[in-house]
């Protein structure tokens, strides 16, 4: 097999169709940019749960004097709730399941709100009463967080007790949402890339059906005639993957790490060594696809 003559003829199908292929890479790069970042987005999702659900914590929301009278007819938590709080935090019944824990007062608890909503004006209008004095909950196994929930509901004194993790699977579900959204763009994106390819492939083979004819009367057969038009489509996908690789890694570099690593520090997030394992996957379902894409559309124009 001449190799020169097959990637000759390719040279000349890309320069014939560059408008076409142009648009088969920009298509390409869009979609499996979308893939990429959907599959980033998944691994950061993962990440971040092992990370916060070990952290998570229960509160025991003590009530105060605003507290609902149906929940706390007694109005603000006594000092003897306190201790029967702390008691049972210390009981042999519950101590094999708390990793720590630790009290946070009014004055505490109205610190943290004016360090944390320092730049909302509702702030400036909240007074240390009204916000709950809490016991803070670390577990050893946070999936234990239903048994200190049952110890302490419906105490006297208690106003509520709440697992920390049912705000963080709120988060997660918006995230997983997202990144489901951007898989089904991604998925209607590589659909159309697959279309036109097909196309350009077909158009191609209209305007060299003659050069096709003559190959197959001098013998040469189906995979020597295939060869260039699949490589048109597999050097398109592949320069696609590529450009989408580039773009995930400075998505990468720029955002996660340039930005949102410095604003959350406390966090862990994917960074470059993960969009790197991301690369070769993209470059063989840009290539794969295209190469497949090719040789559908190109068989039809190989028979005598």
């Amino acid at each position: 097999m001449r190799f020169s003559f097959v990637f000759s003829e390719m040279g000349i199908a890309i320069r014939r169709n560059l408008s076409m292929v142009i648009s088969v890479i920009l298509v390409t790069f869009i979609s499996l940019t979308f893939v990429g970042t959907a599959g980033l987005l998944q691994q950061q999702i993962g990440s971040m749960k092992t990370y916060w659900y070990d952290k998570a914590q229960v509160a025991i929301y003590l009530c105060t004097e605003t507290s609902p009278a149906e929940v706390c007819p007694q109005g603000e938590a006594s000092q003897d709730v306190q201790n029967t709080v702390t008691e049972r935090l210390k009981s042999a019944t519950l101590a094999e399941y708390i990793d720590k824990y630790y009290f946070e007062n009014h004055q505490q608890a109205y610190e943290t709100f004016q360090e944390e909503f320092k730049d909302n004006s509702v702030a400036k209008y909240v007074k240390p009463e009204q916000l709950n004095e809490t016991f803070w909950v670390n577990l050893k196994d946070p999936n234990q967080a239903p048994i200190i929930i049952e110890s302490f509901n419906g105490l006297s004194g208690v106003e509520e007790v709440k697992d920390q993790r049912t705000y963080l699977d709120q988060i997660f579900s918006i995230l997983n949402i997202a990144s489901l959204a951007a898989l089904s763009i991604a998925a209607l994106m590589l659909f159309s890339a697959v279309l036109l390819i097909s196309t350009t492939i077909r158009l191609s083979a209209v305007m060299r059906r003659r050069e096709i004819g003559i190959m197959r009367l001098v013998g040469a057969s189906n995979f020597y005639i295939q060869l260039p038009f699949i490589l048109e489509g597999v050097v398109a996908g592949v320069i696609g993957s590529l450009l989408a690789g580039g773009a995930i890694l400075g998505i990468v570099q720029v955002f996660v790490q340039g930005f949102l690593a410095t604003q959350l520090p406390f966090t862990s997030f994917v960074g470059i060594p993960d969009a790197l394992a991301l690369l070769p996957l993209l470059v063989l379902t840009g290539g794969g696809l295209a190469a497949i894409a090719a040789a559908s559309a190109i068989r039809r124009y190989l028979r005598v």
